[in-house]
């Protein structure tokens, strides 16, 4: 096993491992052991008491952060023409559509998030092992998908983000950056956890948040009150 450096230590001596800290404790105390000569992303871990195999226990939403992620989210716009000028306006860092398709094909997976319009979802099928592991195939669901695409690019680089609990049942979501204030960051993470609240699949039993963790790129992680229920 790697040994700790000195800065690693220190911050690993500042989390009472035998706490279940709140959501405002734990914003403060990440941003203080945090010693990054970049601005790491905050993010949190949530174990949820579903199995994720089963269809009627999967749990995936979108969420708009109050405060952003503080993350330049680069946009691919994938529009028929006529919507070209109001993808632009709406901030889409790339517009067009066969030739961004060709490119794809290509390899060309440099953006975060894609939208697009429902008549040109048959065009992305063939695409999709290269975007599907990526997670960036739109979907109805996560609002990536719709006519309505001028208001979906100022979502996304408003804040939105789309989520879903992975096949070990956690759900992973970055929340803000260590710039922000611990009470952003708080704020980030209640809208998040409240989000996941609201999405318990009614065949979940026992306990739905098992526990909860936040940390950023390169801190320890801090264990959260998962307020059991």
């Amino acid at each position: 096993m790697a040994k700790l450096t000195k800065k690693q230590k220190e911050a690993q001596g500042k989390i009472d491992k035998n706490k279940l800290y709140s959501v405002a404790e734990a914003a403060a105390l990440v941003k203080e052991i945090t010693n990054t000569n970049f601005d790491s992303s905050v993010e949190l871990a949530v174990r949820l008491g579903v199995d994720p195999r089963k269809a009627n226990q999967m749990v995936r939403g979108v969420v708009t952060l109050p405060h952003g992620t503080g993350k330049d989210v680069k946009v691919l716009a994938l529009v028929t023409p006529d919507k070209e000028a109001e993808a632009k306006e709406a901030g889409a860092d790339y517009v067009g559509l066969d030739e961004y398709l060709d490119k794809i094909k290509g390899g060309w997976t440099d953006v975060d998030v894609i939208i697009t319009m429902p008549s040109v979802m048959g065009k992305l099928g063939p695409l999709g092992r290269v975007l599907g592991p990526r997670g960036l195939m739109p979907n109805p669901k996560t609002g990536t998908v719709t006519m309505d695409v001028a208001k979906a690019v100022t979502e996304v680089k408003a804040g939105k983000i789309d989520f879903k609990v992975d096949k070990t049942g956690i759900v992973h979501a970055a929340i803000g950056k260590v710039s922000f204030s611990a009470d952003k960051i708080a704020d980030n993470a209640n809208e998040l956890l409240d989000t996941l609240l609201k999405l318990r699949p009614t065949a979940a039993k026992g306990v739905y948040m098992k526990s909860i963790y936040m940390s950023s790129t390169m801190s320890p992680s801090v264990a959260l009150d998962p307020k059991v229920d």
